[in-house]
């Protein structure tokens, strides 16, 4: 077992600072401003090859014990208590944010014009008005080891509307990297938040995730249930963070090609 910084408030795993507080309270903590990430196990596991994920990483202001798999995993290995804090629950508590909820203070970043709709008419039946110009369909960002990701326009619209909350829905291993660029290129620092799917389990654009099944660490099966040629590789690859975590526990694992 590593020596580790028993800090209540957070752990190192593989090099990231991972927030051990409530979704409620990353939320609250969030409000002020800063990169939020949400990194889940078949992403996590690019820490070591992919060096543009890493050091989005490792910009994050608060990461998220999302990963059931690495919970259980570092608490078996190091014989901890951390607890897991999923993206879903996040994004529960942060739909009840009284900022959030204000017309102008969000902006949703999302992968097609099918999850803008669909997105927009679900926060519209939950009191949450988000105006056209502040939805944005996200081109599709190159990817790999070693290419940055930046998106100009997205950036100048930003910087018009100056909304408090903006919102990365464009799936894990790109928005990271994005919210990176974002967090260092704006003139201002608004909350970043990198939710994945998140949203989109609540809209029905993704399969619904019960709470108590989200308490299990079930969404992971349910998702590969419902589209397993999708899902079954991806969490398939998600068996790498195994050996990563046992070998570097809290150290950042050398990056190879």
């Amino acid at each position: 077992m590593t020596t580790l910084s028993l800090d209540p408030g957070q752990r190192t795993i593989l090099g990231v600072r991972f927030f051990l507080g409530t979704a409620a309270e990353a939320v609250e903590r969030s409000a002020a401003g800063g990169l939020v990430l949400i990194p889940a196990a078949p992403a996590l596991v690019e820490i070591a090859t992919n060096r543009v994920y890493r050091e989005a990483l490792l910009a994050g202001d608060i990461v998220l014990t999302d990963s059931a798999f690495m919970v259980l995993l570092w608490n078996r290995f190091e014989q901890d208590r951390i607890r897991r804090v999923s993206g879903l629950t996040y994004m529960r508590e942060l739909l009840q944010l009284e900022c959030f909820r204000v017309a102008g203070q969000t902006l949703w970043i999302m992968p097609s014009e099918r999850s803008v709709s669909r997105t927009s008419r679900w926060l519209g039946r939950q009191g949450i008005e988000v105006p056209s110009t502040h939805l944005y369909v996200a081109p599709m960002y190159p990817s790999g080891e070693s290419v940055v990701v930046a998106d100009p326009a997205l950036l100048a619209r930003i910087e018009q509307l100056r909304p408090r909350h903006i919102l990365l829905g464009i799936g894990g291993g790109t928005q990271e990297p994005l919210g990176a660029y974002l967090k260092k290129n704006l003139s201002y620092l608004p909350a970043i938040h990198c939710v994945g799917a998140a949203i989109g389990f609540l809209t029905g654009e993704q399969v619904a995730i019960p709470v108590w099944a989200d308490r299990f660490y079930l969404g992971w099966l349910l998702r590969t249930l419902h589209q397993p040629r999708r899902f079954a590789p991806r969490y398939w690859e998600a068996r790498k963070l195994y050996g990563l975590l046992k070998r570097w526990r809290d150290r950042l694992p050398e990056l190879r090609s």
